[in-house]
């Protein structure tokens, strides 16, 4: 009996697979659409006082007993802006504090490009903010709803005990810092790092963000006083809001900077369509 073994070179053939469903797709673009609007209307929010405390302070307390502040001095003819921290100054001119407005610095917190409206109007960039937090609060309900009910939670975001063994997650930690990505049969599925990313923002910083923002509300007070006690007063439930919100401005920019860094072209089309393209290799043929 003999045995052949076609060999050669062979080439990796593209497979299509589908890698995201309807609802997931949907209820992301439509998270893309909220959370953009509420990072600039919330930034409109901030500029009308840009200062953050901690515990039971007001507003108008003396001295500053803030912690965290973004403002602006006048040096001479010219305008600075400084954030602080705590008792670290650093001076943002053109950044944060002072930005340029029609052709020369003004004072203001975050700069006009970036906010809802762009000039200085409290009361709109409020409306802004309510209007798609409650949408972006029932946009996140559907999500939930279809992870919990189709297995999407169970089956694509929950890591198994090996992903989460010290040994494998040095080792993709080391392979993303190389911007080494997996292929073939190992891409068809979330890696250990992107689904404690994942879980992270679901589970953890977007039900605060939801939470501290209805602390704020004194109606929302009335009903549910006990939220005040959990977060320590309306102005730590404020500081709270501000650092959650920007860590997840933190993890859409990595998201991001992945996307185009593993195939922005593949990447986008399963968000789009659904399937994403997996290149395999083919095994040789043997025949006895």
């Amino acid at each position: 009996m003999t045995s052949v073994v076609r060999s050669g070179t062979t080439k990796p053939k593209k497979v299509l697979f589908y890698r995201h469903s309807a609802a997931v797709r949907i209820t992301h673009w439509l998270n893309v659409l909220c959370l953009s609007f509420l990072l600039m209307s919330g930034l409109q929010i901030f500029n009308a006082h840009p200062h953050l405390y901690w515990g039971q302070y007001g507003a108008d307390a003396l001295p500053d007993p803030s912690f965290i502040s973004i403002g602006a001095f006048k040096d001479g003819d010219t305008i600075k802006g400084v954030t602080r921290i705590g008792s670290l100054s650093l001076n943002t001119t053109g950044v944060l504090g002072a930005s340029k407005e029609d052709g020369q610095l003004s004072p203001r917190a975050f700069p006009s490009w970036i906010t809802i409206p762009s000039y200085q109007d409290l009361a709109t960039g409020r409306r802004w903010h309510f209007f798609f937090a409650w949408f972006f609060v029932i946009n996140g309900f559907v999500y939930l709803l279809y992870g919990l009910i189709a297995g999407h939670f169970r089956r694509d975001l929950v890591p198994s005990k090996d992903q989460l063994t010290p040994t494998h997650l040095a080792h993709e930690i080391s392979e993303h810092a190389r911007l080494r990505f997996p292929k073939g049969e190992e891409a068809r599925h979330y890696n250990s790092l992107q689904k404690l990313a994942y879980v992270g923002v679901i589970f953890i910083i977007l039900p605060l963000m939801v939470l501290t923002g209805l602390t704020m509300s004194p109606g929302f007070n009335s009903i549910f006083p006990w939220l005040l006690d959990v977060f320590g007063g309306r102005q730590s439930a404020r500081t709270i809001h501000f650092i959650a919100a920007s860590l997840l401005v933190a993890f859409v920019i990595i998201h991001i900077v992945m996307v185009l860094v593993s195939g922005v072209w593949n990447n986008l089309r399963s968000m789009i369509t659904g399937y994403y393209a997996l290149k395999i290799q083919p095994e040789k043929e043997t025949s006895k």
